[in-house]
């Protein structure tokens, strides 16, 4: 009886030993560990941080267990770059970066905001002082935000323990004030930074200073040094819209459509009915706009108020007489929402972005302005071109009619009218449409401007065209 006592605990601490600590030799998990991999290697802007939200998306789907972000940049816009560091910060995934070359400024917090950091021989990373569109150093208060958003991303990480002999030692995993030194060039570091300089490290002394794990070569170096096995990297690669996309919001090719846009409406006002130019520019604004939506610059109310002063322009050109406020606030409007469509709208959100919103919405403006001007210019030009030059011939009606081969230009009974009154069914200024005794003329005013609804009377006709003349009643 004992025996058998001793036998069934011995078969019990045996299985609960085995539950507890499973044979890893026995049970191989065949799964691999899926590494998403994508590049930042362009200014930190908009395109940049769609790319990364795509990304991101693309590897929750993919069911990733760690993401690496291939980064080589000069630094870009504030704002983007913020957006980015936040997410990588709350970002489920383990994120690790893999600096190739650069990471200036933006691109530096980009890195600090990674749970790891690997850089290549002979990479660099800091130089985060925030500079205006022309390189200049940014008035202290844009430094400050910059200085404690730094900070603040070193700080996330926490503090690493050591046990350095009978000590143990507790620091941070990456020094707060060495990264709001990248900022500030008053901070002194002993060893590290003389006052009046910004820190920037190269691959060794970011290793020394805890802002590289490694210096590596390749991902499947990094791979190797995260000590992550059997593991199958996706890549993410853009598509053609991608492409396509980053082509159309390029300043040059959004330039060129304003001005087919522009040309379009100008031609169409030109010509009687619909036709070419006005599809023309229909596919401009759409070619201008869509690309700027997708990115998340364009916001609906952008695209409102562009289309409301298009409204307003054509219903001053063709409803309400002369030129004056409805005509006035089309161009407004219609301008405003050109340049307001190319700036991300979240730069207005804080105050610490005032000068980089003032640059980027005055850079916008002069693409637009120097387009919209382009666009007139080119537009009387080819207009006249297209009467007096042989080029144009093939979309110009030069074959002669002749009566005598049945062919009449006007219709005869127009004539007939000459002495009839009516009344103006559009405004005439001074050309536009009359009705006489139930019956539809094109009329133009013989002397000065006729509002619709009056009485007009025909006194002549000429090369197809009746002209009346306002009579009171």
């Amino acid at each position: 009886m004992k025996k058998t006592t001793v036998i069934v605990l011995i078969l019990l601490f045996t299985f609960f030993n085995v539950m507890a600590n499973p044979d890893t030799t026995s049970v191989k998990d065949t799964s691999k560990n899926i590494v998403y991999v994508f590049n930042i290697n362009e200014d930190i802007a908009p395109p940049m941080w769609r790319l990364t939200q795509k990304s991101f998306e693309e590897a929750y789907a993919l069911k990733a267990n760690y993401i690496i972000i291939k980064l080589n940049t000069y630094g870009g816009m504030v704002n983007m770059a913020d957006s980015i560091r936040t997410k990588i910060l709350e970002s489920r995934i383990p994120v690790y970066v893999f600096i190739t070359n650069n990471a200036a400024s933006a691109g530096a917090l980009i890195a600090i905001a990674a749970d790891s950091i690997y850089m290549k021989k002979g990479a660099k990373i800091g130089s985060a002082s925030v500079v205006d569109q022309s390189g200049k150093i940014m008035p202290e208060k844009y430094q400050s935000y910059m200085r404690s958003t730094m900070r603040a991303t070193a700080e996330a990480h926490g503090k690493d323990t050591l046990i350095e002999g009978n000590d143990t030692i507790v620091k941070w995993h990456r020094d707060p004030i060495i990264a709001e030194a990248m900022v500030d060039p008053s901070i002194y570091i002993e060893n590290i930074s003389d006052t009046g300089k910004i820190v920037a490290f190269t691959a060794s002394e970011a290793m020394e200073n805890g802002f590289c794990e490694a210096i590596v070569e390749d991902i499947q170096e990094v791979v190797k040094h995260a000590d992550i096995i059997n593991t199958e990297i996706k890549e993410y690669k853009p598509s053609g819209m991608d492409k396509f996309i980053g082509f159309l919001i390029s300043p040059a090719i959004q330039g060129i459509l304003i001005m087919l846009i522009v040309g379009g409406i100008y031609f169409e006002l030109q010509s009687p009915g619909i036709g070419f130019p006005l599809a023309a520019a229909i596919l401009g604004a759409i070619l201008y706009f869509a690309p700027l939506y997708l990115e998340g610059l364009a916001e609906n109310w952008e695209m409102v108020i562009f289309v409301v002063g298009l409204i307003l322009i054509i219903l001053e050109i063709f409803v309400i007489p002369g030129f004056g406020i409805a005509g006035i606030s089309g161009v407004i409007l219609a301008f405003t929402g050109l340049v307001l469509s190319m700036v991300d709208n979240i730069i207005f959100e804080f105050e610490d972005h005032a000068m980089e919103a003032i640059g980027i919405v005055l850079k916008s403006f002069m693409i637009v302005a120097i387009s919209i001007f382009l666009a007139f210019i080119l537009s009387l030009y080819l207009s006249q071109k297209m009467l007096t030059s042989n080029t144009f011939a093939w979309i110009v009606l030069n074959s002669t009619q002749k009566k005598d081969e049945g062919y009449i230009g006007v219709d005869s009974k127009q004539k007939d009218v000459i002495g009839q009154t009516g009344v103006a069914i559009t405004n005439l200024r001074p050309s536009g449409k009359v009705e006489i005794e139930d019956e539809m003329y094109d009329a133009k005013s013989e002397v000065g401007y006729i509002e619709r609804g009056q009485n007009v009377k025909v006194i002549n006709y000429s090369s197809g065209q009746i002209y009346v003349v306002k009579i009171e009643v």
